[in-house]
């Protein structure tokens, strides 16, 4: 779907407000409505921003509004120079007037995907590291998740970077669904769970994305990342805070956080 002359207006009043780390008190523009308005300004976004996306994060869309929109899942770039090694124990930015937020996430990086389909089990073939890490949700606009899946959609997903931690040994076999994560914020449990709860979990959100990027006509070159989906929940943070995951009791994941 091409975007209208005012969904291009609304792409660049968003990236505008994020280049100047300027609060939206109100969405700048009507509202989307449908996944594909939504798409359509996201796509407008990335023709004007011009950076180079490194990876896609995908979220789920509530149970109570799927038929609406006709989606269970949504997604957003992640640009490259947003995508940081959490070995460097980073400090992310945000936008302290608008919305912030840390989710646990595991972490799934695209080898050759070519033109095949895929289904749940084959899909593990185009894939070829499988990491922890952090997704870093922020929009200047700090009603962004309140509007519905379209709105957080149009606004990059709601992405403000990613932080890449330590690889899952064998994660071929290892038993990834069950696998129990925990989120701390200033060393205060904030989240706990598996991904028993998350749709058909981390190779579903990347079947997900394969769908939808094609349908989009983006290519997926090999070393794209896929932030699959907040594990724990979606945890609001603060400038000053510090977040920490923790994956099968061992491997640590964790930032700091300051204002944009």
């Amino acid at each position: 779907m091409l975007a209208t002359s005012d969904q291009q207006n609304v792409a660049r009043a968003l990236i505008d407000a994020r280049a100047g780390k300027t609060p939206l008190t109100v969405y700048p523009g009507a509202m989307p409505q449908t996944m594909a308005e939504a798409y359509a300004i996201q796509d407008s976004a990335i023709a004007l921003d011009g950076r180079r996306i490194g990876g896609w994060k995908v979220g789920r869309i509530a149970a109570e509004l799927v038929d609406r929109y006709g989606r269970n899942r949504l997604t957003g770039p992640i640009f490259a120079d947003e995508i940081v090694d959490g070995a460097a124990d980073p400090v992310m930015p945000v936008y302290a007037d608008g919305f912030a937020a840390a989710e646990a996430e595991v972490l799934l990086c695209f080898g050759e995907v070519g033109t095949r389909d895929y289904d749940i089990d084959s899909v593990r073939e185009c894939i070829a590291d499988v990491r922890t890490g952090i997704e870093i949700a922020s929009s200047p606009f700090p009603e962004i998740n309140r509007h519905g899946p379209a709105v957080t959609a149009s606004d990059y997903g709601n992405n403000k970077g990613l932080i890449l931690g330590p690889s899952i040994a064998d994660w071929q076999g290892a038993d990834l669904i069950r696998m129990p994560v925990e989120m701390a914020i200033d060393g205060e449990a904030v989240g706990a769970a598996t991904m028993e709860a998350m749709l058909d979990g981390p190779f579903g959100s990347a079947l997900f994305l394969i769908d939808i990027l094609r349908a989009r006509g983006i290519a997926i070159s090999p070393g794209t990342w896929v932030s699959a989906g907040a594990i724990t929940g979606i945890h609001e943070i603060r400038p000053g805070q510090r977040a920490e995951a923790l994956f099968d009791g061992k491997i640590r994941v964790g930032c700091s956080i300051k204002s944009y």
